[in-house]
């Protein structure tokens, strides 16, 4: 666990932000809840406006401070979307698998997040409550299509068990950190002639092994 996160007297070297998005009541606060405290509620109440919770950890020994921003789902807090996607590296677009609505709602979602935030943003698509596959209303096929169409990410999790929590977590800090670490090497390239060496990064994740290096389009579930 020491490989992995951070001293918080380390310097940091990025700071990430990335959104959490859906409905209301998919389970986005107890993903975050799981990420960052390793807690789980069974009366968590609904997010009122906007929340964020942050975690320090190592990729390539690079220090990395995520900030992961947790909003309400309901209609009437939609005012605060300029804000809450201003700055935003990656995007969890979050469901519930065992309603179809929630999922059927991501197309509004994605397009929502499109229109606000920058086009090289990291996205992830998420079912979440895996723990309750009996009630399953969302064949993973169609997660897997719409995220292949899309050019996703796709993992499926339960916050409750915490199954593929903290695995979907490192999977978007990990791409992005590389498309940043790119675009530094590629600025230094332009500054000094193009020499430099692309170099491949790796994360350590407790217990867990990401499938396929994390590739966009493929799924993760228990």
């Amino acid at each position: 666990m020491s490989n992995l996160y951070g001293d918080y007297s380390q310097k940091i070297d990025y700071v990430f932000k990335v959104v959490l998005i859906g409905d209301s009541a998919v389970g986005k606060t107890q993903l975050l809840a799981r990420f960052s405290r390793n807690e789980f509620s069974f009366d968590s109440k609904a997010t009122i406006g906007v929340e964020f919770q942050t975690k320090t950890l190592i990729i390539d020994n690079k220090t990395i401070k995520s900030q992961i921003w947790d909003t309400a789902g309901q209609e009437r807090y939609r005012a605060v979307t300029s804000a809450y996607y201003r700055g935003a590296v990656g995007a969890m677009l979050v469901y519930d698998m065992t309603k179809r609505q929630s999922f059927d709602h991501m197309v509004r979602w994605l397009e929502e997040l499109r229109g606000h935030a920058d086009q090289s943003i990291v996205v992830m698509l998420i079912g979440n409550k895996s723990d309750l596959a009996s009630l399953r209303a969302v064949p993973m096929e169609d997660a897997e299509e719409f995220a292949q169409r899309e050019n996703l990410f796709f993992m499926e999790t339960s916050a409750l068990e915490s199954t593929n929590v903290e695995t979907c977590f490192l999977t978007i800090l990990t791409e992005i950190y590389r498309i940043h670490a790119k675009k530094s090497l590629s600025a230094n390239d332009d500054d000094n002639g193009g020499s430099g060496l692309l170099k491949g990064s790796r994360i350590i994740v407790p217990n867990q092994e990401i499938d396929n290096g994390g590739k966009k389009g493929c799924c993760f579930s228990s």
